[in-house]
């Protein structure tokens, strides 16, 4: 049994909604293993009931998890898997949509960093989707300038690294498919896991009871109510991202990155039915914003990619059939 690749952009997105539909869910109870446990000890756990589902998934689609370039599969999970402790270390004092709404700020700073760092030139276009981007977020997270949580940065921060990650995949790991990437992620964040632990128990800092000391709080005894949370974190983000990798082996990337904006819009309904947590006008706003933003710089991006495909296309043809000043 093998992963094929085909066309079809419908069932495509279907797959992508229903992912972000699960990880939205499974995202809005780790305030309740947050309440027990720590992150470290959180992210420990479920990337160690993690890796042997991706093992047994690998073994029947008969996949290898061999990187093809070690160093920079390093690179990109360690980015990723930094990108994740923020995100979910927010999600202990904000609700899911408010830090998606940080963590889907990648698509900015992909843009920044691509413009700053590598000198690529953007559009005025690209240049107004990241603005009205940026504002969606503003809107969603609504920090309050004179006294700037800490918990609002965190989902920003998620962004940031998610997007040099982004940045390394693109250009370093784009060989590599998406169960050896997983197993990357996973196996570095069960590395901060436990360092982290560690390092809680040789620090013991002092912790606030209940989900203010999840970023703090060490090692706890796992009780049944805690495996059963966090197994089921694991077998959503298995299922999850696997349903993502199937998504995108069945339409174009810049056509299914749209849909994972979804998220933003889950999170909300997770949030609404489990804790009653409303977000006001504004914040349906952003999010609106933020979801325009997206679409529009995957539009640039598939614009882009098509444009390339042409020129090498025609690139091709030249050097093949030969061009008119050759033949005169």
């Amino acid at each position: 049994m093998s992963l094929t690749v085909s066309h079809r952009p419908l069932l495509a997105a279907t797959c992508v909604v229903a992912a972000m539909a699960l990880l939205g869910l499974s995202d809005n109870l780790v305030v309740l293993v947050a309440e027990d446990a720590g992150l470290w000890q959180f992210h420990l756990v479920r990337s160690a009931m993690a890796l042997p589902l991706i093992a047994l998934v690998a073994l029947v689609y008969r996949v290898s998890l061999r990187p093809q370039r070690v160093v920079a599969v390093v690179l990109r999970s360690i980015l990723v898997s930094l990108s994740m402790f923020f995100y979910f270390g927010a999600l202990a004092f904000v609700s899911v949509a408010q830090s998606a709404a940080g963590l889907f700020t990648a698509p900015i700073w992909v843009l920044l960093i691509s413009f700053v760092v590598l000198r690529q030139r953007i559009s005025a276009l690209n240049v107004l989707a990241v603005a009205v981007g940026f504002s969606g977020v503003i809107l969603v997270l609504q920090p309050d300038v004179s006294a700037l949580s800490p918990a609002l940065v965190l989902p920003v921060c998620a962004g940031i690294l998610y997007a040099f990650a982004a940045i390394a995949t693109r250009r370093y790991c784009a060989q590599e498919n998406t169960l050896t990437l997983l197993t990357g992620f996973f196996v570095a964040i069960l590395s901060w896991g436990v360092l982290g632990t560690i390092v809680m128990a040789l620090l013991r800092p002092e912790v606030a009871a209940g989900a203010d000391g999840f970023l703090l709080r060490g090692w706890v005894p796992m009780t049944a109510r805690l495996w059963g949370l966090i197994g089921v974190q694991a077998l959503a983000a298995v299922i999850g991202v696997g349903l993502i990798t199937r998504g995108y082996l069945l339409a174009e990337a810049a056509f299914l990155s749209v849909f994972e904006y979804t998220l933003l819009i889950f999170g909300a309904i997770w949030g609404w039915m489990l804790w009653g947590q409303l977000l006001n006008a504004w914040a349906l706003v952003g999010i609106a914003l933020i979801i325009a933003s997206g679409t529009a710089l995957a539009r640039a991006e598939r614009g882009n990619r098509s444009i390339q495909k042409d020129l090498t296309r025609q690139n091709f043809l030249e050097n093949s059939v030969g061009s008119p000043d050759n033949d005169a």
